[in-house]
């Protein structure tokens, strides 16, 4: 008789008990992704369906695999992204091939002690012809970019470089996984020494979306990306921001941080003022229109009063006898050129030298016609 030695439980659900009416559950997936034709392996259809009927508020999926089953580990990254649980990933030992895409399903990933990360490009075997091959050639590419596409969402990049990565087969210690952006804690980061994110390319940075400006659901319907509470600054965010901060405490809060920024984006948006000459000043638009406009009307005024002062002149002039009536309008001229000269030539000229009435225009017989009168008679003829 063959004793069929019992078979160990590598993937379990265990839920804890409720803390301050929170519940949460753990997931241990400790073995291979598929389910193995012998029995063991983690297979997408029971991960889903026990997930289905776990209703928790946080879940902790810790993961110790080797990969396998390149399209039950989609399946099962999605089941976990489906549930309304926060889920945080916790790589214990190894996530490798289709176990690296599960841990993308992770609100928050974290890389434990002594932890890696690997991902390399699809593979699978045929028997058949050349056009078996051939088709089968494409599946497996078409598989490799739709991976490919896992990372590049994760970490804002694009998939180009997640599949020349993936071609060379990389693998990841937890600190170059924090680095590239597939994780986002390293549990062994030393306190002096933050992550050395230089691996991480401009692209990277520069394809990063705002937090503001992700539509994050507070549950998650069939298909629906779940991130579900608050989100955490990541190290390579926050890293990125105290570098172009010129900010040197690696302990500042987020809320501090966040205020450097918008000091900073204040500066930035706030109107430059160009330099001035020494003495000049600068002043409102609005109030340099009044301004002018009160100058205009002072330029007004004060023609009108020399206007009046030189008619003045004029007049006191034709009534003195200096100058006749009839050039009055020349002497207005003159006063408006050289009002002091023109003035002084008045002045000189002698009173009583012109007629103050013009002759022939008076209604009394003026000196000059009495004079007249007397010398030849007056020849007015009677009727």
């Amino acid at each position: 008789m063959t004793i069929k030695p019992k078979a160990r439980d590598w993937f379990r659900i265990e839920p804890r008990a409720a803390v301050d009416e929170v519940t949460s559950a753990d997931v241990f997936i400790y073995d291979e992704i598929g389910e193995s034709f012998w029995g063991g392996g983690v297979s997408a259809s029971s991960m889903a369906t026990e997930l289905a009927a776990l209703d928790v508020d946080n879940l902790a999926v810790y993961i110790n695999s080797p990969g396998g089953a390149a399209w039950d580990g989609i399946a099962i990254m999605n089941a976990i992204r489906r549930h309304r649980a926060f889920v945080t990933v916790y790589v214990d030992g190894l996530a490798a091939s289709a176990a690296s895409i599960i841990a993308m399903a992770g609100d928050k990933i974290i890389m434990n002690r002594g932890s890696q990360l690997m991902i390399h490009d699809a593979s699978g075997g045929v028997y058949g012809n050349a056009t078996d091959m051939e088709e089968t050639a494409v599946i497996l590419q078409k598989l490799s970019d739709s991976l490919a596409d896992v990372y590049a969402g994760r970490t804002g990049t694009d998939r180009a470089g997640w599949r020349d990565a993936m071609k060379a087969e990389t693998w990841y210690t937890a600190e170059e996984a924090v680095a590239a952006g597939l994780a986002d804690e390293w549990v062994d980061t030393p306190a002096s020494q933050p992550v050395d994110r230089a691996r991480f390319s401009a692209r990277a940075r520069t394809a990063i979306p705002s937090i503001a400006s992700l539509n994050l659901p507070s549950s998650s319907e069939p298909g629906i990306p779940n991130r579900k509470d608050p989100l955490d600054m990541s190290d390579i965010l926050k890293a990125g921001l105290l570098e172009r901060l010129g900010v040197t405490d690696s302990a500042i809060t987020d809320e501090s941080l966040l205020a450097a920024v918008d000091v900073v984006l204040d500066q930035a948006t706030a109107p430059t003022v160009s330099a001035v000459p020494a003495g000049t000043v600068l002043i409102d638009s609005a109030v340099l229109s009044d301004l002018q406009a009160s100058a205009a009307l002072g330029r007004k005024a004060s023609e009108a009063q020399d206007s009046a002062r030189r008619a003045a002149i004029v007049d006191s002039a034709v009534a003195d006898g200096r100058i006749a009536p009839a050039s009055r309008d020349l002497w207005l001229t003159n006063l408006a050129a050289s009002e002091e000269g023109t003035t002084a030539v008045i002045a000189s000229l002698s009173k009583n030298t012109v007629p103050v009435t013009e002759i022939g225009t008076a209604d009394e017989p003026t000196a000059a016609s009495s004079l007249y009168a007397a010398a030849w008679g007056n020849d007015t003829k009677e009727a």
